[in-house]
């Protein structure tokens, strides 16, 4: 039980340190910042490999990056969706 505590913290920091190096963090709620940190840890270390220090079982530098890049392509879709004429 203790263990999805941490992952869930991990996932918010994680989550919290995308959206503010990318600038896009502003608009996300706290649940976001999770949902961001966890789908983004799971692309990241999928990606890149699961090198450098870990927390709560997610490596930090993989999981950070990969939570950029869910990030910055969930901004990009959403800014086409309200773009698009209706």
């Amino acid at each position: 039980m203790l263990h999805w505590l941490w992952v869930l913290i991990v996932g918010g920091i994680i989550g919290l340190a995308a959206g503010a190096l990318t600038g896009r963090g502003q608009s996300m709620g706290w649940i976001a910042n999770i949902l961001a940190g966890l789908i983004g840890s799971s692309l990241g270390q999928a990606l890149l490999g699961s090198w450098g220090p870990q927390v709560a079982g997610m490596a930090i530098v993989p999981s950070i990056l990969g939570a950029i890049i869910l990030v910055l392509i969930v901004s990009f879709i959403l800014g086409m969706m309200r773009r698009s004429p209706e």
